[in-house]
């Protein structure tokens, strides 16, 4: 399929009244604006723009469902190609304002670490002593954690271990492409951010659709 008749029936898709109902029916008042937003990443980006356009509706729809922008430089949900078709792909900040939404998390936060920043970790109670930066190199990323009851956690995991992850289940990282490759420290805080989460955070169903959801492929309605 050609670029310009992906675009020509994303289009189409997209203008269909059963369509744009569906949008209005999740979104209310901001799906008109968020339509557009959906053929502005489209048209922004080459290989989308060779995608099935079916699979970019529908990774647009999960992000819509999830109330997340897909506006790529916000940071909370993407639309990535893949291999000839689109995936939905979730952004740390999505994570973020997901468990702000659930109201059972009373501080979160995923930041890069610099050389000298984290000294140690006590195994047994899992807490890290912190110290002051020593250098600009980012050696890894720290994400944290407290609930409303006053539980909390932490998790820190090296820049190799991150790199480590993408290879492994990132087929276009492998490549040396995608958005590992563009944009190494915000997958990185992701990355940490939903190990600590999926592990010892409390997930509403909203968070546990958008962990199935994350970098796949849907073909079908």
């Amino acid at each position: 399929m050609s670029n310009q008749t992906t675009a020509v029936t994303l289009k189409s898709m997209l203008g269909n009244d059963n369509v744009k109902a569906r949008f209005q029916e999740i979104l209310g008042k901001k799906a008109p604006g968020f339509i557009s937003s959906i053929l502005s990443v489209a048209n922004s980006n080459t290989l989308l723009q060779k995608a099935d356009p079916k699979t970019v509706m529908n990774a647009a729809v999960i992000a819509a469902t999830l109330d997340l922008p897909i506006n790529p430089s916000l940071g909370f949900a993407y639309i990535v190609p893949f291999g000839g078709q689109a995936q939905f792909q979730l952004g740390y900040k999505g994570l973020i304002q997901m468990c702000m939404r659930s109201g059972q998390y009373a501080k979160i936060e995923v930041n890069e670490v610099y050389e000298g920043e984290v000294k140690i970790k006590n195994r047994f109670t899992g807490e890290y002593e912190f110290g002051e930066a020593t250098s600009d190199k980012i050696v890894g990323f720290l994400s944290f954690f407290e609930l409303t009851n006053g539980f909390k956690k932490y998790l820190y995991m090296s820049k190799e271990d991150c790199e480590a992850h993408g290879k492994k289940y990132s087929q276009t990282y492998k490549r040396g492409g995608g958005l590992w490759a563009s944009d190494f420290v915000s997958m990185s805080k992701k990355t940490c951010l939903k190990q600590l989460l999926s592990k010892f955070g409390i997930m509403s169903i909203e968070m546990q659709r958008a962990q199935i959801f994350d970098q796949a492929v849907v073909k079908n309605d």
